[in-house]
């Protein structure tokens, strides 16, 4: 990561990584009180850091859409999580092995929640393919 100061971090608007877990963690388990908001604040973060370092947090982005996703549909929203979900995949894609899986399995989800069997039996097929420890 480039800094450009020794405050660099400490400036208004500066999250890091851990800052995303943690607004995650804090969304999953405050459901009822801005939950979804504070996941959408996640991704936005997440955003944020990959557009800095591709690299380094792709990643976390794509871990950050699942997320979101699962609260959505846990929340019977499956229109909103498709194309988080969506979005994720196709991050997920050039991570491959867990990353991918993962996030192709809520993809099905998503799909299943809309009536889209046939596209969640090719989500889930694709990783199953997916060698096991990749």
């Amino acid at each position: 990561m480039n800094r450009n100061g020794p405050d660099d971090a400490t400036q208004k608007g500066s999250v890091d990584a851990a800052a995303v877990q943690a607004m995650l963690a804090y969304a999953l388990r405050r459901p009822r009180w801005g939950g979804v908001e504070r996941a959408r604040e996640a991704i936005a973060q997440s955003r944020a850091l990959a557009a800095r370092d591709p690299e380094e947090y792709t990643g976390l982005l794509a871990h950050s859409l699942r997320t979101t996703a699962g609260m959505l549909l846990d929340r019977s929203r499956a229109t909103e999580a498709l194309p988080m979900a969506q979005e994720a995949v196709a991050l997920s894609r050039g991570l491959g092995g867990g990353h991918l899986a993962v996030s192709l399995y809520r993809l099905a989800e998503a799909y299943e929640a809309l009536h889209h069997y046939s596209d969640a039996a090719e989500a889930l097929a694709e990783a199953d393919q997916i060698p096991p420890g990749d």
